[in-house]
């Protein structure tokens, strides 16, 4: 298994972010997929998760309304567009697969500041 996440940054409060993870090393159309987050002095916390068709998704309160995990079966790849962001959104943002055990990519750093 592997999951290579891309698209983190530096963007200012109200700013949008779209992050991507590209899987590899399993089928992945039937496994649901997550999106999670650490930030600095924080426990790693879940943002967003996805069913393997993409047709129910669940959401942290936090991002609510801001936040849109999608996924491309035909590409192995789960997104996650990020809107209105907010200062407390800054965080290494992770993908994961759960399989037996949890698989994590590296991480993508998500900063907001202005």
């Amino acid at each position: 298994v592997q999951l290579v996440e891309s698209g983190g940054g530096l963007v200012q409060p109200g700013g949008s972010l779209r992050l991507s993870c590209a899987a590899s090393g399993f089928t992945f159309s039937n496994y649901p997929m997550s999106w999670y987050r650490q930030a600095p002095g924080k426990e790693r916390e879940l943002v967003a998760r996805i069913i393997n068709t993409g047709s129910s998704t669940y959401y942290a309160d936090s991002v609510k309304g801001r936040f849109t995990i999608s996924r491309g079966n035909d590409k192995n790849t789960v997104y996650l567009q990020m809107n209105n962001l907010k200062p407390e959104d800054t965080a290494v943002y992770y993908c994961n697969l759960f399989l037996v055990r949890n698989y994590w990519g590296q991480g993508t750093q998500v900063t907001v500041s202005s």
